[in-house]
């Protein structure tokens, strides 16, 4: 009677680096076989890819629990270390609680994904605690900082395709990794409406005015473009990535001196979303545009929208004015 083959399995919750990468590859295959979202996988190799960089660059033998801790420490803090985090002087800025949460969150779902393999017993990441990720605070542009911008992409060394992708960011609202998905055939210049892939992949049709159509028509106007083509495209031609539009953000915040905000893709759809409200918006409309499931988000630019209405009536109210006070 022949014995079965045995296979091994590690037991100390730690892969070497090389095998890390390995694993990782057959991950993204996983995910892609189960159909999950482009922007999911995208997410998924970035958030690896840094992690491999940062074991590569710390001379790390194998990653383990302790390694994995460090890594996420990094991430948190790595903005202080010379040269900036990931070694890129543009990264000198803290990242938001919820990126560190998001990062642990696609790392607990890769080491469960090995364990199931049967490479690990156990996995690293169940003795690091989640992160705490509080809401953001919501602080959208004012019209100077968004004039700003505008003025700081038109000095850059891509003036068309950057005040395109400001002008579309204001005008609809999407987030990141939708407008990194968009493909020339998603847009309808004429009828100023573009198709996105949104959460969960699901399309949503989003609409933008005259001005971005036209920056978006100047943007085009000079090249042949293929239908499947990314819409908006880096320096090496091919598609803008979700990590180099945050660069692109970072660094014409930077250009426009702009300090009080964030200057992110999302914090265009905040501004986006309080200024629909402002101008007299239906929530229920802007639910759909945002592309939110429930109103339990939308309802917290409602919030904001209606501060802003107390406070101006507080600076305008007729009676204060007609009795000569100040408000």
């Amino acid at each position: 009677m022949q014995n079965s083959p045995l296979r091994f399995t590690k037991t100390d919750a730690a892969l070497s680096v090389d095998e890390l990468e390995r694993y990782a590859d057959g991950w993204f295959l996983s995910g892609d076989i189960d159909q999950h979202s482009q922007a999911t996988l995208d997410i998924r190799r970035l958030v690896v890819n840094k992690l491999l960089w940062y074991l590569r660059q710390k001379e790390c033998r194998e990653c383990g629990t302790h390694e994995l801790r460090q890594f996420l420490a990094y991430l948190t803090h790595g903005h202080k270390e010379p040269g900036g985090r990931w070694g890129n002087p543009q990264q000198t800025r803290p990242v938001r609680p919820r990126t560190v949460h998001t990062y642990h969150g696609h790392l607990r779902t890769l080491f469960r994904w090995i364990v199931t393999e049967g490479v690990l017993e156990a996995s690293p990441m169940e003795r690091i605690p989640v992160p705490t990720s509080r809401e953001d605070q919501i602080q959208p542009f004012t019209q100077a900082q968004v004039k700003a911008l505008l003025t700081a992409a038109k000095r850059g060394r891509y003036p068309r395709r950057d005040e395109a992708i400001l002008l579309f960011l204001l005008d609809t609202g999407v987030r990141a990794s939708e407008l990194c998905g968009l493909r020339i055939k998603d847009v309808d210049l004429s009828g100023r409406r573009a198709v996105v892939l949104g959460k969960g992949n699901k399309h949503r049709t989003v609409y933008f005015s005259k001005a971005t159509g036209k920056a978006m028509w100047s943007y085009l106007k000079d090249d042949e473009q293929e239908p499947e083509e990314a819409l908006f495209q880096s320096e090496r031609s091919d598609r803008l990535t979700r990590s180099g539009l945050l660069q692109l953000m970072e660094r014409l915040g930077q250009a426009a001196k702009i300090e009080a905000a964030r200057c992110s893709p999302h914090t265009f759809r905040h501004t986006f979303a309080v200024e629909f409200l402002r101008a007299g918006g239906n929530v229920f409309s802007l639910q759909q545009i945002l592309g939110h499931t429930s109103l339990h988000m939308t309802n917290k630019y409602v919030a904001l929208a209606q501060a802003d209405i107390e406070n101006q009536h507080r600076q305008f109210s007729p009676v204060e004015r007609l009795k000569g006070r100040k408000s």
